[in-house]
């Protein structure tokens, strides 16, 4: 460090040496001798360099922006949930009024003596309940076609001609059956992925939707559910955005695989009936109902080895 007695020269190489100051009085260096503390004090607090003043005003513009967008951001979330909102419950009355009218019609026929017929379903939730073991090429054929890759996958299915001779021909591997609003609605809500980017991706907001399916007027969940129950005019496009569904085994197990569910078995059509076989594999293998049930089940049917004496099974089985 250079220090001089004249003042001048001491003013002249304050501007540089303002760090050289600091470490002075750092070391207890008798500073205000040389008279440049009260200088370097002033030169501090007024010379500012470029640079700083530049990143400054540039952090200000940035951090103001983004809170211009953050609330307009905020204004327009509002604003669609609104619509959802207004959407969710138009929809909710015309499911209610639809109801409604179902059971006066069939009150009157029976009033007249007669039978009121409903229109049949246009969707289908298949489930497949069969492995592949025996499997011949062409059922397996139809299983890959309808996404049911796997042991109890299940997907929904437009009812027409083409897709009912594909049922038929894998009938004895699936079950199938028509499932009421509440039943996708679960489906869709507790076990909903989409494909994005050929990945499995959970359903976790509004956006995934909107950015897939948003230039067919789908913009949220609710339209999504909606789509599939009444089977509309985009009803592909809303089916393929969905993986397929991996659902647990059912509580309890299945009847019997072998025979059809009209027989007492599993594997056919069961009509309004799936949407409790749905219910019941929507349940979590580790919730205290189903651990109860087959622990309890083992406990029955398996003695232990050392009790001899005691039957495998009770007599009145």
């Amino acid at each position: 460090l250079f220090f001089f007695n004249d003042t001048a020269t001491t003013e002249i190489y304050t501007r540089s040496l303002v760090g050289s100051v600091r470490c002075v009085q750092e070391t207890g260096i008798n500073a205000e001798y040389m008279g440049i503390i009260e200088i370097t004090g002033q030169m501090s607090d007024k010379v500012v360099p470029e640079l700083i003043k530049k990143k400054e005003a540039r952090d200000a513009e940035l951090k103001k922006k983004s809170v211009e967008e953050k609330k307009a951001k905020k204004e327009a979330s509002k604003a669609k949930l609104q619509v959802i909102k207004a959407k969710g419950k138009a929809w909710f009355e015309a499911d209610k009024k639809a109801s409604l009218e179902l059971i006066q019609a069939m009150r009157k026929a029976k009033k007249e003596n007669s039978y009121y017929v409903p229109s049949e379903a246009k969707v289908a939730f298949v489930v497949r309940i069969r492995g592949i073991n025996t499997l011949h090429p062409k059922p397996r054929k139809v299983l890959t076609l309808l996404r049911l890759r796997q042991l109890h996958n299940g997907t929904f299915v437009k009812l027409n001609k083409a897709t009912i001779q594909m049922l038929r021909l894998v009938e004895p591997h699936v079950t199938f059956g028509y499932p009421s609003k509440e039943t996708i609605s679960k489906l869709i809500y507790k076990r909903g992925f989409i494909k994005e980017n050929g990945q499995r991706i959970p359903i976790q907001s509004n956006e995934q939707i909107e950015k897939q399916l948003g230039k067919f007027g789908i913009v949220c969940i609710e339209d999504l559910i909606h789509e599939i129950t009444s089977c509309g005019p985009h009803f592909k496009e809303a089916n393929n955005l969905l993986w397929a569904f991996k659902l647990n085994p059912p509580k309890g197990g299945f009847d019997c695989k072998r025979h059809s569910f009209v027989q007492g078995g599993d594997w056919g059509n069961r009509e309004e009936y799936i949407n409790e076989l749905v219910n019941n594999m929507l349940q979590h293998p580790c919730s205290p109902t189903f651990t109860q049930q087959h622990y309890s089940c083992l406990l029955y049917t398996s003695p232990s080895p050392r009790d001899a004496t005691l039957p495998r099974m009770p007599s009145s089985a």
